[in-house]
């Protein structure tokens, strides 16, 4: 077992293996990882983004078909983050019902008056952004985000992130220097994705006091 999840954490190094040694059930694979990534609020730490860009890298060399491929990974993102989101909203009326001191109800309200406001953006941003989007819609869940609102920009960002990295994956991922500096662009890509959500966060803090 301890195997399997050295080969998943470093699947840019094994997914070749994967590929020569089990065929059409990589799929599956794949399928899995994906789903419990953005399903399973406990497992952050799984690959997302360098899942997709490596799989668009395989479908270019014709071991794995592109299409079939980006329809499943697109159907375990949707159905990972809803199911994220069920559990967030199962667990958050049970959690906030009960008589706690340090529960911070305003806190609550607050946050669901974000999601409600905020929380399309939230979603779709969150795909690109490492282990945010496996807290992300459980956090919608919680705060009670609706669900009709919330599959909208689930199915949207789940287009978006699925498209767009094995689209580069095919396009570029075979390019040796890129293959060989693949952890670093993944990092500029993550920094990329974060700045601007904290930098709008902080002048928002910043205009929030000035207003005061």
């Amino acid at each position: 077992m301890l195997e399997f999840f050295n080969m998943v954490l470093h699947i840019d190094q094994t997914l070749g293996v994967w590929v020569a040694q089990y065929g059409v059930w990589v799929y599956l694979v794949l399928f899995l990882i994906v789903f419990a990534e953005t399903g399973l609020v406990v497992l952050p730490f799984l690959p997302g983004d360098s899942l997709l860009f490596i799989a668009g890298a395989f479908g270019a060399t014709g071991h794995i078909d592109p299409i079939l491929m980006s329809v499943l990974l697109i159907v375990a993102a949707v159905t990972g983050n809803t199911l994220n989101y069920a559990i967030g909203r199962y667990i958050g009326p049970r959690v906030f019902s009960m008589n706690l001191r340090f529960l911070d109800r305003g806190a609550l309200m607050r946050t669901h008056a974000f999601y409600e406001k905020h929380g399309g953006k939230t979603i779709v941003m969150s795909r690109f952004i490492p282990v945010v989007r496996t807290f992300a819609p459980f956090v919608a869940g919680v705060a009670d985000m609706s669900l009709a609102r919330f599959q909208l920009f689930n199915i949207l960002g789940a287009l978006l992130w699925v498209i767009s990295l094995v689209a580069a994956g095919y396009f570029f991922g075979n390019i040796p220097l890129v293959r060989e500096h693949l952890n670093t662009i993944v990092l500029i890509g993550l920094a990329a994705a974060i700045v601007p959500v904290v930098g709008a966060a902080v002048v928002k803090l910043f205009r929030s006091r000035r207003t005061q």
